[in-house]
């Protein structure tokens, strides 16, 4: 028998279980965990990379801002929308509803990168007042928002650069995981989220390889991916931790330091598809690809590199 429900009379108030002791410190005010931005090596682009608290803002605001004139792509990774901008100042020509919000100005200098943002409404309120108080933000200026008012914000944020590490052979067959050992020493190098630390873990993303006879049991490489205003500090804390809790001999390490590693996707294929020598792996060294640890594991560690954040193509099984 499914229960009655029980009639609503009376005074509401009385029955409720909400007292006069109980409040909202800010009822119209969502404040974003963290926000992060990282630039091309030419100063021409951005990566913007907001951490949301609120799933239905955030896909609000991946809707309209999409239609900004800097914003040239966008997607959804976990908890975080990642926005690939341009450089310049635009007019955004807000109209309610149909583009109540965007981001108006990216700039970038040696050591910062500024983002401004625009919107109407509760738009605004989002533009402004919800984004200022994010960890991650050097300063910001932002209007009074809320009602009908059109309001702005402008964040000065540290200029990161993006650093991804691919790892591979860290087990035995009878212990180890690499992926579980990989988020772990990315999550001690990073730190805090909150806090001011240099480095900021982005993401984790396992990648499926060709599988080898040698390998351990399903043969995966892990790529771990960071924004970082001091490379080699996190390089060296990364490699120490690695060398410090691998229970392998052959373990490869390998980092890439550039925005894009689109570069290395022929070889990632190549390795998914057929074995695949270190050799040959290690003749990719170059300027933007650094190895740090040379055992067998390189090869993996490398070819992981390029499909940071591409998870189904990553998890893909290309071989027999």
């Amino acid at each position: 028998m499914n229960p009655s429900i029980p009639a609503i009379s009376g005074d509401l108030a009385s029955q409720t279980r909400v007292t006069s002791d109980e409040c909202l410190t800010d009822p119209y005010i969502i404040h974003y965990p963290w926000i992060a931005a990282v630039a091309s090596e030419e100063g021409d682009r951005v990566e913007l990379i907001e951490c949301f608290d609120c799933i239905g803002g955030a896909m609000w605001v991946k809707k309209h801002y999409a239609k900004s004139p800097l914003v040239t792509s966008v997607r959804t990774v976990g908890s975080m929308n990642r926005y690939m901008l341009k450089t310049g100042v635009v007019d955004l020509n807000l109209e309610g509803s149909r583009f109540p919000a965007g981001i108006s100005a990216v700039k970038i200098s040696d050591s910062t990168i500024a983002i401004s943002y625009l919107g109407m409404g509760g738009g605004g309120v989002g533009a402004t007042i919800c984004r200022a108080t994010a960890a991650g933000v050097i300063s910001s200026t932002y209007d009074e928002s809320g009602g009908g008012k059109v309001a702005g914000s402008t964040l000065v944020l540290p200029r990161h650069s993006r650093v991804l590490i691919g790892v591979d052979d860290t087990d035995t067959p009878e212990q180890g995981a690499t992926w579980t050992l990989v988020h772990n020493i990315a999550q001690a190098v990073a730190g805090d989220p909150k806090s001011t630390d240099p480095h900021r873990y982005l993401s984790h993303t396992i990648v499926q390889l060709f599988p080898v006879p040698f390998r351990t049991k399903n043969c995966v490489g892990v790529v771990a991916e960071f924004a970082s205003t001091n490379v080699q500090d996190l390089i060296d804390r990364f490699r120490c931790l690695l060398q410090k809790y691998t229970l392998s001999e052959k373990t490869g390490m390998a980092v890439y330091l550039g925005f894009s590693p689109e570069e290395l996707l022929p070889f990632g294929e190549k390795v998914k598809r057929g074995q695949v020598e270190p050799d040959e792996a290690g003749r990719l060294e170059s300027k933007n690809l650094k190895i740090i640890m040379h055992g067998r594991g390189i090869t993996g560690a490398i070819a992981a590199i390029p499909y940071y954040t591409r998870y189904d193509e990553a998890l893909e099984l290309y071989g027999p």
